[in-house]
Formats: structure tokens, sequence, C-alpha cells
């Protein structure tokens, strides 16, 4: 396993100068964003596709640093009942595809979207409820009207270039668990997956470490990013917050980084976890902790995360 980190918390940034300040942390790989949501600030999608030699660069610059590239984040929302707005996702995200296989890298990772509540809806529209029956009517037009037949189509298209697709896991799209999850791939096929963030699933109430065992090679890329529950809002108000990410004294939940939200023994298991279902790629810190600065969340992190991952290949029973 390898620990490495998603290079969109230094988009202010050039990527040598990101590489020259992360240099000291020892990582050994590196998430870059192409578009949409993450923005494409040490990824220029459009510049890459058509330039070979820009292409070369990049990788000569990320194996220079000792580095692989594990995979290229281009978080939509490609099922958005704005048209322009799903186009221009779509069309990043096909193109993130593209260049995925140009640059020899297996995962493209995104959100899986989420439609409205019928053809006349403007905004997204995520249910949460079975009750009233409005809301399964709703649910059941979006999966068999919008979600099973784009990504059924897309699915194919990234498998066609050699590429897998990995789906955080998010509230507000229509796959945020487990279930949701294997549901696409029942539906679409097995070339989606999961890119696996704990931090969504902590403030849902899930346990993300049952959840590794459940998907087990369902999982194709991991988020390293911790979140906590504070008991004291949540009690009152649940974990379901619409509050502003800054509003921290107020939400129910926070992220944090790895370490902050959940103890170092939390993570050893969850590690020990992910290689007992056969997952041996990349650790990916993703910096979202509003309480550091992102230079400091990204140094804890990777002090928490340096005890805890495993990094050599098992070796024989010599006790069995």
């Amino acid at each position: 396993m390898k620990l490495g980190f998603l290079t969109v918390m230094f988009g202010d940034m050039p990527l040598k100068e990101v590489f020259d300040a992360t240099r000291p942390l020892g990582l050994e790989a590196v998430e870059i964003g192409t578009g949409n949501y993450p923005g494409d600030a040490h990824a220029p999608l459009q510049e890459l596709l058509k330039s070979k030699p820009k292409r070369d660069e990049l990788l000569a610059l990320i194996k220079g640093e000792g580095l692989i590239l594990s995979a290229l984040s281009c978080h939509g929302n490609c099922l958005h009942p704005d048209d322009a707005f799903a186009k221009k996702s779509q069309q990043v995200q096909t193109d993130t595809i593209k260049l995925a296989e140009m640059l020899g890298v297996g995962v493209v990772i995104d959100f899986s979207g989420c439609p409205g509540s019928d053809e006349g809806a403007k905004l997204p529209s995520w249910v949460t409820c079975a009750w009233p029956p409005d809301y399964i009517e709703a649910l059941e037009w979006q999966w068999d009207k919008k979600v099973i037949p784009y990504w059924s189509k897309q699915a194919k298209f990234a498998k066609d270039h050699g590429v897998k697709i990995g789906f955080e896991m998010h509230p507000g799209f229509v796959v945020y668990n487990t279930e949701t999850l294997l549901k696409i791939r029942k539906a679409c096929g097995n070339n989606l997956g999961a890119n696996f963030d704990p931090s969504h699933l902590f403030w849902q109430g899930m346990d993300p470490i049952e959840c590794v065992r459940v998907l087990g090679k369902a999982i194709f890329h991991v988020h390293a990013k911790d979140s906590m529950v504070y008991p004291q809002n949540a009690r009152v108000n649940g974990v379901l917050d619409a509050k502003h990410y800054g509003d921290e004294m107020n939400r129910s939940w926070l992220f944090r980084t790895c370490g902050f939200g959940h103890s170092i023994e939390w993570w050893k298991d969850f590690v020990s976890t992910l290689r007992l279902v056969g997952y041996d790629y990349v650790l990916s810190i993703e910096h979202e902790d509003s309480l550091m600065s992102n230079s400091e969340g990204l140094r804890k992190a990777v002090e928490c995360l340096k005890q805890a991952i495993i990094t050599e290949k098992v070796t024989a029973m010599t006790w069995a």
C-alpha cells in the first residue's frame, strides 16, 4: 500500500511548487483534479489531451519525485437536471477517461450525480425517505430513466478505454452508501466501484470498516479523510446538517484530518481490513479540515497514517 495525496488543497500553487513543499513528507502517490468541482489547476484537461509533450512533461515531473499517479478526479454531477450543467460534467468526465488512458492511469474518480425529481425539475432532488409515496416514485424514476441509462453507457465507455470509475459515496447523490454503490454496480456493471472515503460514512452513522468488508473488490481507490460527529449538536438536530461548513461551533459534524476524528487504532484497523479484502493500492489524503491549514492538516494526516499503513508484501506463515 502507498500513501499519497490529492493536490486540490494546493490549487493556488504550481504543481512543481506543491512537490517542493510536500517532498519532506515522503509520500509515494499523487491524485490530481481534471475539472468540475476539483478544478484542473494541476492538470489542464484540454491542454493535456491535445499535447503529448505536455503529458510526457507531467508524467516526468511525477516520476522524478518518485511518485505514482494514482487517479484523476473530476467530481461533478453528470445527472444534473440543468442540461448545460450536466453536459459540462459529462464532457469533463469523458475527456478525463480519455486522458487517464493516455497517462496509464486506471481509475477516474467522480460522484454518481443526482437528477431532479422529474423531467421538469431545475435542481437536483436527493430522496432521503420512503413516505409520502411521491418520494419513492421520484426515486424509481431517477434510477430507471436517468441513473441506469447514463452510467451503463459510461461504464462501457470507461471499460473500452481500460479505466474504472470510482464513486465517492456522498450524501446529495444517488450513490451515498454501501447499498446504493452495490445497486449501481449490479445495474450498470462492475467497472463501476468505490473511491472509498470513510469521512462521508462516519457522519451518516455507518461503520466504514464493516462497509469495507461488504464492498471488498468493489473498492478501486481510497481517500484518507476523517470526520467527527459532535454529540451535543447531533443529539439536538441529528446529522443531516445543511449549515455552512464554516459554522463549526454549531454543526453536527465536521471533516477532520486523519487522527483527529478517530484514533490511530481505528486507522490501523481500517488499513488492516482493506488488506484483508485484497486492497493494496493507495491511501490518498484529502484535506478538508476547516480547523487546520492545508499544510498542517496534510502533515498531521501523514504522521497518523505512517503509523497505520502496511507497505510490505505478506511473508509466508512460518507459524502455521
